[in-house]
Parts: C-alpha cells; sequence; structure tokens
C-alpha cells in the first residue's frame, strides 16, 4: 500500500516528516505531491503541508489526522497502523 504525502519544496516539516516516513522498517511505499505544481491542491492544501493520505478500496484518498511532529520510529509506526495504514511485512 502506498502513502500519499502531500508536500512542497523547501518546507522543512515535509522534509522531516518525509524522511521518518522512509526511515520506518519497513518503509511505505510514498507517493509525494508538490502542492504548488497543481493550483486546485494549493487552494486547497495552502500551507497546510505536510498532508499524509491513504489509498481507499474504492478509489481516491482518504486524509490522515495530522501526524504528531515528535513521533518516529515505531511509535509512528504504530500511529500509522492506528489511522488505517497497515504495516506490511518485509
Amino acid at each position: 500500500m502506498t502513502l500519499l504525502l502531500f508536500t512542497r519544496q523547501g518546507c522543512c516539516l515535509c522534509e522531516g516528516l518525509e524522511d521518518k516516513l522512509r526511515a520506518l522498517e519497513p518503509a511505505p511505499a510514498l507517493e509525494l505531491r508538490d502542492v504548488d505544481a497543481d493550483p486546485a491542491l494549493q487552494a486547497r492544501y495552502g500551507l497546510e503541508v505536510p498532508v499524509v493520505a491513504v489509498p481507499l478500496a474504492g478509489g481516491g484518498w482518504r486524509e490522515l489526522p495530522r501526524i504528531p511532529p515528535r513521533l518516529s520510529g515505531e511509535g509512528l509506526q504504530i500511529w500509522l497502523q492506528r489511522n488505517g495504514f497497515p504495516r506490511e511485512s518485509a
């Protein structure tokens, strides 16, 4: 399963969350979307990035609640599971 990360270039919060997600074991597949590259995404998210979403079975995405910035490692993995993103086996 892929996580969608809405981000923007030069955003330290976005870069930090991407690094934390890529450091998970196993690391989830990430799809990055730069909100500034799409006027509709920029209008929707403004300065509210980073935003993480998970795919829905019928298509589309469901946004997750804002991830607490201090979470990392196993705490972040548990948070993702509790919010509908299953842990994949290595």
